[in-house]
């Protein structure tokens, strides 16, 4: 069988052999960028097997017409002989209930149901179709909200959604026009997000307006600028990662009630951390290290800013003799310095 050059370059990107043993959950929304993703794994995968899985879910949010993709989903998976996975979320209702975005509420329940469903199946990665496209997008955006390396590199390449689970983006090196003459050349349709075009959303007008613009009347390559900054980010970022990593070592501890025992492991819902340790630390690693704890902790973190951020270094690494002094931070975490140590909580 002769492979598409777009098939090609996906099994040169990510392996067959990576994949094919563990087997994989594509998340598929109907719209070009997901089928091209699903059309290129099928065509790398045996016919026999379970090995290439499918999930859709139905935010609920667009009537007949998201009703009509989830039908396109199935009927695209039943023709390719592939399981398909459906979940319904009501996520205007979590939106008004959470107070969040209904970008962001989404985008929650999408990869809580990915991994509900990977885990079900005995699955090892996740995989979803974001483009270099997106990435230049998301980066831009970030930019225009605020964002330091972190948010400047972008969309990572791989993440984990748990123990068992990895999430991973196959696509990010593909642009968005190789996904479209993919889909025309195999005669492939998909569908189209008609709220993909509502420029209500700062993500849309980002794609719409801003980087239109950017092209004709600034950088006719800025998008290859754009992705060269995200490259340079990451690859900063890790070092930063690697620098945060030791300093939590040396740091942070955890904490149950009264006692408190040193660890790397940074699981339980109270923590300690040896403000003696963070003295002549940089504050830029210090504010870092407090975004660590709080991603692995999974505390809330949209509405933590600069501020926030800042307000906790200054805590650690104030003079102690100032006193007892306590600080609540967005989703009721407490943070109170004891002496040399400040303890961080998860309020009930």
């Amino acid at each position: 069988m002769t492979l598409h050059p777009f098939e090609t370059r996906l099994a040169e990107v990510w392996p067959p052999a990576d994949w094919q043993p563990v087997g994989v959950l594509i998340g598929v929304s109907g719209g070009a960028d997901s089928v091209a993703l699903l059309r290129a794994m099928a065509a790398l995968c045996p016919a026999d097997g379970q090995v290439v899985q499918v999930a859709h879910l139905n935010h609920s949010l667009r009537g007949a017409e998201a009703d009509a993709d989830e039908q396109f989903v199935v009927e695209l998976c039943r023709g390719l002989s592939v399981p398909c996975h459906v979940g319904r979320a009501d996520v205007a209702a979590e939106a008004a209930r959470s107070g969040q975005s209904l970008e962001t509420t989404g985008r929650e329940a999408r990869y809580a149901f990915l991994k509900r469903t990977a885990e079900g199946q005995g699955l090892r990665y996740v995989a979803v179709a974001h483009t270099a496209d997106d990435q230049v997008e998301t980066v831009l955006w970030r930019l225009l909200r605020g964002t330091g390396v972190a948010g400047l590199a972008g969309i990572p390449r791989t993440r984990s959604l748990g123990d068992a689970v990895t999430l991973l983006r196959p696509l990010l090196t593909c642009r968005r026009t190789d996904v479209i003459d993919y889909l025309t050349a195999i005669g492939q349709t998909y569908r189209e997000d008609a709220s993909n075009a509502d420029v209500r959303f700062t993500r849309n007008r980002v794609r719409r307006e801003l980087l239109p613009l950017l092209r004709t009347q600034y950088n006719a390559h800025v998008d290859d600028a754009v992705l060269r900054l995200a490259t340079l980010a990451s690859e900063e970022r890790q070092i930063i990662t690697e620098l945060v990593d030791r300093l939590r070592d040396l740091a942070v501890m955890h904490s149950v009630g009264a006692s408190t025992q040193a660890t790397a492991t940074t699981t339980a819902t109270n923590l300690a951390i040896d403000c003696r340790q963070l003295a002549d630390v940089h504050p830029y690693l210090v504010r870092e290290l407090f975004v660590s704890l709080w991603t692995q902790q999974q505390w809330p973190q949209q509405a933590m800013g600069f501020e926030q951020w800042e307000q906790l270094r200054v805590l650690a690494q104030s003079n102690a003799a100032e006193g007892e002094r306590a600080a609540m931070f967005p989703g009721t975490i407490r943070a109170e310095r004891r002496d040399s140590t400040l303890m961080l909580s998860a309020q009930p």
